[in-house]
């Protein structure tokens, strides 16, 4: 399904320079890519997480002049859509590492994020009579998708394992009593699962004398903004 909505895109003139129009000046239309399959599946990015990775995905895997082909699709079709920019725009952004095209997503994403989300960053975790933790910690991404980081360590010990969704659902995240790795998961404060998170890193680190490239999406957690919005699980 993905390939054959892509495969819209490439009737697009492939003559594109960085700014988004063709080699000859004019944007290459395709009235007929505003299909109801077409656009069914654009406001689904807004809603539904699959299709946001698979959007991400998908751009990915495109060459120079099949992103800016795409990028050229969701300008000319944005306005006609009843979606927020910032679910057509932001899963290419999470992908895209050239400056010139992040700054173009960032211009045509705009001040237009739709409402403000209800979601604020929590944190969950179970016990074991060993002393072993499971943490998830929940982070709002945009709209009402958030990002899901779980691991399972011994604050003096190191880090078991770690397992990241970068783009979920917010009703689809783990909600309390969930039961993961055996362990049952309460709401609790954030900082202090914060602080033992980081001290299980410590211990790791002590232990293996280096932190795998496995452990990576445990240091995105130890950002300030999210101390911020912490309800510390009275809400």
């Amino acid at each position: 399904m993905l390939h054959e909505r892509f495969c819209k895109v490439t009737r697009m003139s492939s003559a594109h320079t960085p700014g988004g129009r063709s080699g000859d000046g004019q944007r290459t239309s395709t009235p007929d890519r505003v299909s109801p399959a077409w656009r069914t599946w654009l406001e689904a990015l807004a809603s539904d997480a699959e299709a946001a990775l698979g959007a991400a995905l998908a751009y990915e895997t495109l060459d120079t002049s099949g992103k800016l082909a795409f990028l050229d699709a969701l300008e000319q079709d944005a306005p006609r859509l009843g979606v927020p920019r910032v679910a057509l725009f932001a899963p290419l952004l999470s992908v895209e590492h050239d400056a010139e095209r992040r700054e173009r997503i960032l211009h045509a994403m705009g001040d237009d994020v739709g409402e403000v989300s209800g979601v604020r960053p929590r944190a969950l975790v179970g016990s074991a009579r060993d002393g072993a933790r499971v943490c998830v910690v929940i982070k709002p991404v945009y709209l009402d998708f958030v990002r899901v980081t779980s691991c399972r360590f011994k604050p003096d010990h190191g880090i078991a394992w770690v397992r990241e969704d970068p783009l979920t659902h917010a009703k689809d995240a783990p909600q309390a009593g969930t039961v993961l790795d055996g362990m049952t998961l309460e709401r609790t404060p954030l900082p202090p699962v914060i602080d033992e998170i980081a001290a299980a890193i410590v211990a790791h680190r002590r232990r293996e004398g280096s932190l795998p490239d496995s452990l990576k999406p445990l240091l995105a957690l130890f950002d300030p903004a999210m101390f911020v919005a912490e309800d510390d699980a009275t809400g």
